[in-house]
């Protein structure tokens, strides 16, 4: 047993997360963990890495486990290079290496009995050192770089200036330079693109060691794991299989305990009702006291709550122009070029997939077509009448409630309408009280898609809206973006989500500078 959690039970103000659960990590085991947006599945993983301190129960590794992390909200410090952050996977080799080296330094005055002592150490410190590959680090830096398509950005490129996926392979390759014992790893696909998620998926399938991953990407699930943990109602349960498995036998349990459900509330209705008209009456009060103790011993079996499904419907502007965009000759990038000259057209309606290798200027794309930031040559002609709607990809939270933060874009509404339009957005109440920078990253990207579901647009520019998302929530923004009357620009890694709902898919590399890329 590398990992054993008993009796876990957690909770933030008056909202229970988990209700005394349990949870193993056996050798080799390649875990799912999944369960909608705000279920707790990064609480958990913080509570593991002992981040989080548990309200109750204990959390217990197995000795001498190194433990590999990769958490979306790492902080990587500016001034920092990509190189030294990915050879900041070997401090402890570097450390031993500085302790050799003032062994060495205190040899000259040292006793026989003193040197020979040091010789050893020496010598265990040597074989550390040999046996991790330490004279091979900057080979291995290399070749982990670039297998993540980081080679090409430069290992001197400063961290704070990356993107958000360029982020996510930095983090990656950091952590599987480590090569540690356990991989815990939190949406790794977010912010990668279509051939470097297959990279990661051949990694995962050979990966001997154990390791936990959340996604919601199911497709990536399926093809990488063997036993799924659900989180669902503070509870916790173990399928073994893939995703499609525990689907077929979580809709067979929830199935059979509805008709339990239904079969027991008859039973109860007619025993009360037995009682109710027998207990006053001399002669049938024996039976009517035995129903009663019936009822009294009776195990009541709860259906879960429903949690509340998300329904977005976006609202439609007046008609736009024919051409919603131009571009002639459009250069973009910030202090330099990310692209050659950019001509493309988008018409009224048209709905367009934007895709391509991370750092290739997807959100610099976006961002130019909507004046945000300048290019760096040519043009972008806007059409007439465009009411716009633009979802960022990233947005750091305030010190907001979810209320204070749609009553701010929509002053004219009223509390009851403000709690409304985000209930319909798959929020609860607790939800909507709390503080939006506490929320999960699907419950945060929910409040921002209330926003643009209550705005009339007729033309949408969306930065990876599927981040995040759980599978109901992903589902129901494909469904509205059909059904949607206006023009969609979409920037998404996800196939499965854009085909069928887009016309055109415009792949950014074609206009890349980086022609390797």
């Amino acid at each position: 047993m590398i990992l054993d959690v008993k009796n876990l039970s957690h909770g933030f103000g008056d909202r229970a997360i988990f209700d005394n659960v349990s949870f193993r990590l056996l050798k080799g085991e390649h875990i799912g963990l999944i369960g909608a947006n705000g279920e707790g599945k990064s609480t958990f993983m913080n509570i593991i890495t002992g981040k989080l301190m548990p309200d109750e129960g204990r959390v217990e590794w197995a000795k001498n486990v190194r433990v590999g992390y990769l958490d979306q909200h790492t902080v990587l410090e500016p001034g920092m290079t990509i190189n030294k952050v990915l050879k900041s996977a070997f401090n402890y080799l570097f450390e031993l290496e500085e302790k050799m080296n003032a062994i060495c330094d205190k040899m000259g005055d040292a006793s026989q009995d003193e040197m020979d002592k040091m010789l050893e150490e020496l010598g265990t410190i040597q074989d550390v050192l040999t046996n991790n590959d330490f004279y091979m680090i900057d080979a291995k830096v290399e070749e982990t770089a670039r297998a993540l398509g980081l080679l090409e950005l430069g290992l001197e490129h400063d961290v704070s200036e990356l993107s958000g996926g360029q982020r996510t392979k930095v983090l990656l390759a950091k952590l599987l330079l480590e090569k540690p014992d356990i991989l815990l790893l939190d949406e790794p696909t977010n912010y990668l693109d279509a051939n470097h998620i297959e990279w990661l998926k051949r990694y995962l399938q050979e990966y001997e060691n154990a390791f936990i991953l959340i996604s919601h990407d199911i497709p990536f699930l399926n093809s990488v794991i063997n036993i799924i943990y659900h989180m669902e109602n503070q509870k916790l349960d173990r399928y073994v299989g893939d995703y499609d498995k525990f689907m077929e036998v979580y809709e067979m349990k929830k199935s059979q305990l509805e008709a339990a459900y239904k079969r027991q509330q008859q039973e109860i209705g007619e025993l009360k009702d037995f009682v109710a008209r027998n207990k006053a009456r001399v002669s049938t009060r024996n039976m009517a006291m035995s129903r009663q103790k019936k009822l009294d011993k009776m195990d009541i079996i709860e259906l879960a709550k429903e949690r509340p499904k998300p329904e977005f419907v976006f609202k439609n502007a007046r008609t736009s122009g024919k051409v919603v965009f131009e571009t002639e000759d459009l250069v973009i990038g910030y202090d330099k070029p990310l692209s050659k000259q950019i001509n493309l057209r988008m018409e009224r309606g048209e709905k367009i997939a934007v895709t391509g290798t991370n750092g290739i200027g997807k959100t610099t794309f976006l961002k130019s077509v909507l004046g945000i930031i300048p290019a760096i040559s040519g043009k972008v002609h806007l059409g007439d009448y465009l009411y716009k709607g633009y979802f960022e990809q990233e947005i750091k939270a305030g010190e907001n409630t979810c209320i204070e933060e749609i009553w701010e874009e929509f002053p004219s509404f009223t509390q009851y309408e403000v709690r409304s339009a985000l209930a319909k957005c798959g929020l609860t109440t607790k939800h909507i009280e709390s503080k939006v920078k506490v929320l999960s990253g699907g419950e945060q990207a929910k409040v921002r898609l209330c926003k643009l579901i209550n705005i009339e647009t007729n033309i949408l520019l969306l930065d990876e809206p599927t981040n995040h998302l759980d599978v109901d929530a992903k589902e129901e923004l494909r469904k509205a973006l059909i059904e949607y009357k206006g023009a969609v620009l979409l920037v998404c890694h996800e196939p499965e989500f854009y085909s069928g709902l887009v016309d055109k898919v415009w792949n950014l590399e074609e206009y890349s500078v980086f022609t390797n890329s």
